[in-house]
C-alpha cells in the first residue's frame, strides 16, 4: 500500500485517540472502579485488533485491485496502440524508422518497417522540414495528415481522405452567380432588317444555350441583351480551364458582320449569400465592360482574373452620356471651393493636355483651380516649357505638398489618364477628401479609387485628351480656349494615337476638328514631340538588343548600368512594332527611379493588358507597361518569358 494511504489509516488522529482512550480508562481505575477500567482495556485492545486486521484486508484488497487495473490499463494501451486507425512512427536522426504500430502495416502492406529508411516508404515527406509540425501528404490514392513532434522524433498518421473529399464537394457544389451580357447587340443590329436582326440573335442565342446545356449551365434571360447564368464551384473551374471558351465562339461565329457580337461575363462565387454573389456577378459585370468587354471577369471573394478581351472594344459612346457627365462636372465644380487636377506618375502629354483641359472647365466655371505637378519629364519637357512662357497657365502648376496644405472636405480633386490610387501623383489627395472625379481611357484594372463621386471611364476612346475635349463642348457656346491650351489637348490625342494609326474612332477626328477650329497649331503640335538627336541614338541603342520569340514577339532590353526616360523607353516599343513580321514588342530598361519598366505594344491580334497585369501592371489590348521593383532586366526579362509561355499556353 502507498505511504500516503498508510498515514490515512495509521496517522496522527489514531494515536492521539488511543491515547485518549487509554487515559480515560486510567481516570475510570482511580475515580470510579477498577471494573470499568478492565471493562475499558479490552474494548480499546478490541477495537485496535478490528482496526488492524481492516487496515491490512484494506491494504491487501487496494493491492490486489491496483494490480488488476495495471494489467487491464496496460493491456488497453496496448489494443489502443495496435488498434487505433491512426499511424504512429518512431525514427532516429538518420531518418530510419524504429519502431511504428500495426496500422503502419496495413496502410503500406509492409508486416515489418523497422530498419528501413522514412524517406524510402514515404518519399512524399522528403518536402516536410525538420521543424515543421503539420502536413499533409498523399500515399497510395490516400491523403494522410501528419503530426510531427521534432523532439520526439514521432509522426501521426491519420487518414483524411473521407473528409478532403467531402470538403471537396462541398467546394465543387458552392453556388456561382454570372450575368452574360451581349456587348454590342444594338450597333451590331442597325441597319438590318427585322428578319435579318431575329436570325442573328437566334444564331447567338442558340450558340449561348448550347454552351449552357453543354455544362449544366440553369440558364435564364432576363433581357434582350442579358442572361442569368446559375452554375457550381466545380462548373467554373471547368469554365476558366477552357478560358470561358463562349466568347470566342460568338465573336467567331459573328466575323462575317461588319461588327462581330462579342460578349462580356462577370461571374461571384466564393460567398455564401445570394445577395452579395448579384452583387459580385454585377461588379464583376461593370469591371469587364469597363475594360472594353468582350472578357470573363471571375470574381472569387476579393480576387478577380480575367479571361477573354482579345478584340479591340468597339466605339459606342453617345454624345448624350458626354454632355450628361459634362453638366455633373460643372455642377461639381460649382459646390466646391477648390479644384485640384492631377494624372498619373511620370505624366505623358495626354495626361498633362487632359489636366489643361480640365483647367479651363473651372475656369469656365469660375472656380479656382490648379494641376498638380511635382517635376518635369522629357515626355511633356517642351510642352512645359511652352508652359512657363505662357501668360497666366504656369500660375496654375503646384507641387504636390502645395496641394495636400490647400486641400479640404469641399475640394474636388479630378484624376485624370488613370484610375488606379498608387499610380497618382499624390494619393494623399483622395483620401483628404470625398468628391473625387475619374475620367480616364484606360480599361478597368482591378485597383480602383474608391467610392468617386463621377467616373467618366470609356476604354473606347483614343485618350483622357479626347474625352476631356468633348467635355468642353459642352462646357458653353462661349467658351474659349488658347492656343496653347487646344495644342495641348490635340498633342495628347496625337501621342496616345500614333498620328491618328492607332485606336482611332470618328469621335477621334471629330474631337480633333473641335480642337482645331478652337485655334490648336497642328505645326506647334510636332515641335512639343520632337525628338532630339541624344535620344534617338539611345532609342537605337535599345533596339539592337532585341530577342525576337517565336518570329513575332519581340523583347528589347536596356543595358542593366544605365537608366533610361519612360518617354524613351515608350518609343522604343513604338519603334519595334514597325518592324515587318513583328506583332508585338516589349522593351525593358531601368529607370531612373530604379524601377524596371516594360513598355508594351501590339497591333491588337496580341493582347499585352493581359500580360501587363500578371505582371501587375496594366494598359490596353495594344498598349500597356509595368513597373517591377528590387529586380535586375535580367530577371524582369525571365519573368516577362515565363509570362509569355504561360499566355500563350492558354490560348
Amino acid at each position: 500500500m502507498p505511504k500516503f494511504l498508510a498515514k490515512r489509516w495509521f496517522g496522527s488522529h489514531m494515536i492521539l485517540a488511543l491515547v485518549f482512550c487509554l487515559l480515560a480508562a486510567g481516570l475510570l481505575t482511580v475515580y470510579v472502579h477498577w471494573l470499568f477500567a478492565v471493562v475499558g482495556f479490552v474494548v480499546i485492545a478490541g477495537s485496535g485488533y478490528l482496526a488492524f486486521r481492516n487496515q491490512r484486508l484494506f491494504r491487501d484488497e487496494m493491492e490486489a485491485y491496483i494490480s488488476t487495473l495495471g494489467h487491464r490499463i496496460k493491456k488497453a494501451g496496448d489494443e489502443v496502440i495496435n488498434e487505433m486507425p491512426f499511424g504512429i512512427v518512431l525514427y532516429n536522426e538518420d531518418k530510419t524508422i524504429e519502431w511504428h504500430n500495426p496500422y503502419l502495416q496495413r496502410i503500406t502492406e509492409n508486416e515489418n518497417l523497422i530498419g528501413e529508411s522514412l524517406l524510402d516508404v514515404f518519399p512524399t515527406l522528403t518536402d516536410m522540414k525538420d521543424n515543421e509540425l503539420q502536413t499533409e501528404i498523399t500515399y497510395r490514392q490516400r491523403i494522410y495528415e501528419i503530426l510531427h513532434r521534432p523532439e520526439e522524433r514521432l509522426l501521426y498518421f491519420k487518414d483524411v481522405t473521407e473528409f478532403r473529399e467531402l470538403q471537396m464537394h462541398y467546394n465543387e457544389e458552392k453556388l456561382v452567380l454570372a450575368i452574360v451580357h451581349l456587348d454590342n447587340l444594338d450597333e451590331v443590329a442597325q441597319g438590318m432588317d427585322e428578319q435579318s436582326r431575329s436570325l442573328l440573335l437566334t444564331n447567338v442565342t442558340g450558340a449561348i444555350t448550347k454552351w449552357a446545356q453543354n455544362y449544366g449551365i440553369y440558364l435564364r434571360r432576363f433581357s434582350s441583351d442579358k442572361f442569368l447564368a446559375v452554375f457550381d464551384q466545380g462548373t467554373l473551374e471547368q469554365l476558366e480551364a477552357t478560358r470561358f471558351d463562349i466568347l470566342d465562339v460568338v465573336r467567331e461565329m459573328t466575323s462575317k458582320n461588319k461588327i462581330p457580337i462579342t460578349l462580356s461575363i462577370g461571374v461571384g462565387a466564393g460567398i455564401d449569400t445570394f445577395i452579395e454573389l448579384g452583387e459580385m456577378a454585377q461588379s464583376s459585370l461593370d469591371m469587364a465592360l469597363g475594360r472594353g468587354g468582350d472578357q470573363a471577369a471571375v470574381k472569387i471573394k476579393d480576387k478577380i482574373t480575367f479571361y477573354g478581351g482579345k478584340s479591340n472594344a468597339v466605339e459606342k459612346r453617345n454624345r448624350v452620356r458626354a454632355r450628361v457627365i459634362s453638366h455633373a462636372l460643372r455642377d461639381l465644380m460649382l459646390e466646391s471651393d477648390l479644384v485640384l487636377i492631377m494624372g498619373h506618375k511620370m505624366p505623358d502629354m495626354d495626361a498633362i493636355g487632359a489636366a489643361i483641359g480640365v483647367l479651363k472647365a473651372v475656369h469656365a466655371a469660375q472656380k479656382q483651380g490648379y494641376i498638380v505637378l511635382d517635376e518635369s519629364n522629357p515626355a511633356i519637357e517642351r510642352l512645359m516649357q511652352e508652359v512657363e512662357e505662357h501668360e497666366y497657365l504656369d500660375d496654375y502648376f503646384i507641387t504636390s505638398d502645395q496641394a495636400v496644405q490647400m486641400v479640404t472636405r469641399r475640394t474636388l480633386v479630378v484624376v485624370v489618364d488613370t484610375h488606379r490610387p498608387s499610380m497618382t501623383i499624390e494619393p494623399r489627395l483622395l483620401n483628404a477628401t470625398n468628391k473625387v472625379v475619374l475620367i480616364d481611357h484606360h480599361r478597368r484594372s482591378a485597383e480602383f479609387i474608391a467610392d468617386p463621386v463621377l467616373i467618366y471611364l470609356e476604354p473606347y476612346a483614343s485618350s483622357t485628351s479626347e474625352l476631356v475635349t468633348e467635355l468642353l463642348q459642352y462646357q458653353g457656346e462661349n467658351l474659349k480656349l488658347d492656343v496653347l491650351e487646344a495644342t495641348a489637348l490635340l498633342a495628347g490625342i496625337v501621342v496616345d494615337t500614333k498620328s491618328f494609326a492607332f485606336r482611332t474612332g470618328s469621335r477621334t477626328f471629330e474631337a480633333a476638328s473641335f480642337l482645331r477650329r478652337k485655334g490648336a497649331d497642328t505645326s506647334l503640335v510636332q515641335v512639343l514631340l520632337k525628338e532630339d538627336l541624344t535620344q534617338y541614338i539611345r532609342r537605337s541603342e535599345i533596339v539592337q538588343h532585341t530577342e525576337v520569340l517565336g518570329g513575332s514577339i519581340a523583347i528589347a532590353t536596356g543595358k542593366e548600368n544605365e537608366k533610361y526616360g519612360q518617354l524613351l523607353i515608350a518609343q522604343a516599343a513604338d519603334t519595334l512594332l514597325t518592324m515587318a513580321g513583328i506583332e508585338a514588342s516589349f522593351v525593358v530598361c531601368r529607370r531612373p527611379d530604379d524601377l524596371i519598366a516594360i513598355s508594351a505594344r501590339s497591333l491588337g491580334d496580341f493582347n499585352v493588358q493581359v500580360v501587363m497585369e500578371q505582371m501587375g501592371g496594366g494598359g490596353h489590348l495594344n498598349n500597356a507597361a509595368t513597373q517591377l521593383k528590387d529586380v535586375t532586366v535580367a530577371e524582369a526579362v525571365e519573368q516577362l518569358k515565363q509570362v509569355l509561355k504561360n499566355y500563350q499556353g492558354g490560348n
